[in-house]
């Protein structure tokens, strides 16, 4: 740290080597994002990699061109059929053919047909199939087909809606950021009270934002990443980008103001906040790395995209920020904010403001607070108990896409289980009527609407038998019927053959990626758990910290998917989180969200915890070391939750469901454990335990290394400048 502060200038040129050499990187091995979901050993993998090597005629992307008459009339008019008619033909036309640089129309259906044409005349549709399948670069010619069709339709009063998975909107990026950003302006100034202060936090997180990005398209050049990666990208890295720097500022500023010079500041922020941020961002790595126990790529690629942000942070904060705060020295505290009174950074202010207070009031009644808020968090986390996981379709989505009314008018014309027909892929194997026998064994089943005949490839060695549901894709009727196809109907058709069935689709994707997380969750657990409390005890040399840590951060993520619960999948304010249909939590979205979870929440337990261990190791007692500990850095606590909260919860606004889960998700489940849990839950509790808050058996304490977050200084306080203080040990 101190060599950081001690040569400013060449930290910062060594930044702009790097930043120019990822920005190589990305023009030369950089690739795009794509979205693969790949579940190895399970029935729906074993489907797909069957279909893709046998039905290769049937691997580009479908969008499905959706009509629709004004209520109460027909689409078989001669001027409105004319009008579908010539669309369809347009489409087959050369200028939307494909060819060697771009995805084209393969082929269109008749909208006409029996099976395409709803009993009432209103409803029909076709499927457009593409030359390939379609990723984010082509999404020019999936919106110029659209285009083509609605201006070809809309003067014979006819609508025109799509679905399928060619129509995927990218997910828009701008307007979350901007709304986070500008909260997290507010949250500083209110906090430091200068311009320049105020813009450090918020120019570290956006040049970490932008060095994550430029390491995750450098990441997709080497392996596939989703599209919904850059999302939490963005919420990830710029709510911890502000927190992290928010407290070595904080800390830096209360060194100066204390009398150091400006380099030793910035070396004791360093040694100090600055050692806490490295232990918060290993507690995400080790999180997210966990991710890996479930054997699904896509879960634990999430994982690694999301933690790009906080591995950026920590490593710009440690460094860069560390030049930028020695080199700036007192001008940091320039630019006063009109009508804000300065921020007196004394201790014995601390000691006046509201946070020292409820500080105070929490250890003056440590046991009524503690029984009271538990009982409220657990009472809150009970909801979590209702939760359903599985696969909310695209009638879940918001209604201002194209894809969502497009589900709804196939739902109206053709049923509810339209949307979601579940193929059973049968691998014939020598048993040639093993198809047959699938067919006939689907259609005795209830909640059944149709059977399809069997579909054989070329060679007739694999078959595909799609059942349509009575229920839509996202009820629990359609998962039951998924796991009566698998258990009674597959068994059943190969009994005394060598065929083999595979029951593939949407619902079965979520039923196995449920499977595989219940199946792995306990290693999960007991690795992010086990490693944490032992980082943790190394950190802080007591196992009733690294215990309380562990099972307050699990507390803080049921409250957080209860409140998930409760409005996504209930339905209680669905309308303030811009939904109207309920539906399941998508099955990836806890162990992703608990991992991220699990590593932010140690963030403010580090924090906290370090500054009160630090008061203890300099001879207070607990109680007093606590209430120290709140005023010294609760106000920055508080401040950071506020604007990691609001980042998460602006996230909430964007169209696509699965970020308005995760946002809304992280935000109560952050805001909880930093306000209630950290602030008034653990004070409380370390209060009660005193003493035996740092106990630690002989034998682990001489077993573990003495790897400290406090600066070493022997118990001695930061000395002013010119006094003769020894230096710091560098982090």
């Amino acid at each position: 740290m101190r060599a950081c502060a001690s040569h400013p200038w060449r930290v910062v040129v060594a930044w702009l080597g790097i930043i120019a050499a990822l920005i190589v990187l990305v023009a030369t091995v950089g690739g795009s994002l794509k979205d693969e979901f790949e579940i190895p050993g399970s029935d729906t993998q074993k489907a797909t990699d069957l279909i893709e090597s046998e039905f290769a005629s049937e691997q580009g992307a479908v969008l499905n061109l959706v009509f629709a008459a004004p209520a109460g009339e027909r689409l078989d008019t001669p001027q409105r059929k004319a009008a579908i008619e010539a669309a369809v033909a347009k489409l087959k036309s050369p200028e939307f053919a494909p060819t060697a640089d771009k995805a084209g129309i393969d082929s269109v259906g008749d909208p006409f047909s029996k099976q395409t044409f709803s009993k009432d005349g209103r409803i029909a549709y076709a499927e457009a199939q593409f030359s390939e399948t379609i990723e984010a670069k082509d999404r020019s010619e999936v919106v110029a087909v659209e285009d083509a069709v609605r201006e070809a339709v809309a003067p014979a009063g006819v609508t025109a809606e799509f679905n399928g998975d060619a129509e995927f909107p990218p997910i828009e990026q701008g307007t979350q950021e901007l709304l986070g950003l500008l909260m997290a302006l507010i949250v500083l100034l209110i906090v430091f009270r200068t311009l320049v202060a105020t813009a450090i936090p918020l120019a570290l997180a956006i040049v970490a934002l932008m060095t994550a990005f430029l390491l995750l398209f450098i990441l997709a050049g080497l392996t596939d990443i989703n599209t919904i990666t850059p999302l939490l990208v963005s919420m990830i890295g710029l709510g911890v980008g502000i927190d992290y720097s928010l407290f070595i500022v904080t800390r830096f500023r209360q060194y100066l103001h204390e009398g150091l010079s400006p380099r030793d500041a910035a070396a004791e922020a360093g040694a100090s906040a600055g050692r806490a941020v490295l232990f918060a961002g290993l507690t995400v790595a080790i999180s997210v790395s966990g991710l890996a126990f479930f054997g699904l790529d896509f879960v634990t690629k999430l994982g690694i995209g999301s933690a790009l942000g906080v591995l950026t942070t920590v490593l710009i904060a440690n460094s860069l920020l560390i030049a930028v705060l020695a080199k700036l020295g007192h001008k940091v505290d320039r630019l006063k904010v009109p009508f804000l009174r300065p921020i007196d950074d004394s201790e014995d202010a601390r000691e006046k403001t509201l946070i020292a207070r409820w500080g105070r009031f929490v250890t003056g009644h440590p046991r009524a607070v503690f029984v009271v808020v538990l009982i409220v968090l657990l009472v809150a986390a009970g909801t979590s108990a209702l939760v359903r996981l599985g696969a909310s379709d695209q009638g879940t989505q918001p209604t201002n896409q194209t894809a969502r009314r497009a589900y709804d008018l196939l739902a109206e014309g053709f049923g509810p289980g339209f949307n979601g027909p579940i193929p059973i892929v049968v691998d014939v194997n020598g048993d040639e009527g093993a198809a047959q026998r699938v067919y006939e064994g689907a259609q005795g089943l209830d909640d059944v609407a149709s059977v399809g005949k069997p579909q054989f490839n070329d060679a007739k060695t694999v078959a595909i038998v799609f059942v349509t549901p009575d229920s839509a894709p996202q009820d629990k009727a359609t998962e039951t019927l998924v796991h009566r196809l698998r258990d009674d109907v597959a068994p059943t058709a190969t009994d005394g053959g060598d065929a083999v069935v595979y029951v593939s689709g949407l619902n079965a994707a979520f039923i196995d990626i449920a499977d595989r997380i219940m199946q792995r969750l306990p290693i999960f657990l007991l690795y992010i758990i086990g490693v944490t409390f032992i980082v943790l005890a190394m950190a802080f040399r007591s196992i009733v910290v690294s215990l309380t840590a562990a099972i307050t951060t699990i507390l803080s993520a049921f409250v957080g998917f209860g409140v998930l619960t409760f409005v996504i999948q209930e339905g209680h304010l669905l309308n303030l989180v811009g939904l109207d249909t309920t539906g399941p939590i998508e099955t990836f979205v806890p162990p992703i969200a608990f991992a991220i979870l699990f590593g932010l929440s140690m963030d403010y337990m580090v924090f906290l915890t370090s500054r009160i261990r630090e008061e203890h190791v300099n001879g207070l007692k607990t109680k007093e070391a606590v209430e120290h500990g709140i005023a010294a850095i609760g106000r920055v606590i508080v401040a950071a939750a506020i604007i990691m909260g609001t980042v998460f919860s602006a996230f909430i606004l964007t169209s696509d469901r699965i970020s308005k889960e995760f946002g809304l998700l992280l935000a109560v489940a952050i805001l909880t454990d930093a306000l209630i849990v950290k602030m008034t839950l653990i004070p409380a509790f370390f209060t009660l335990m005193g003493e035996k808050t740092w106990y630690i058996p002989r034998w682990l304490d001489r077993l573990l290394p003495n790897i400290t977050i406090e600066p070493p200084h022997d118990g001695e306080a930061p000395a002013p400048a010119g006094l003769g203080k020894p230096e710091p040990s560098e982090a």
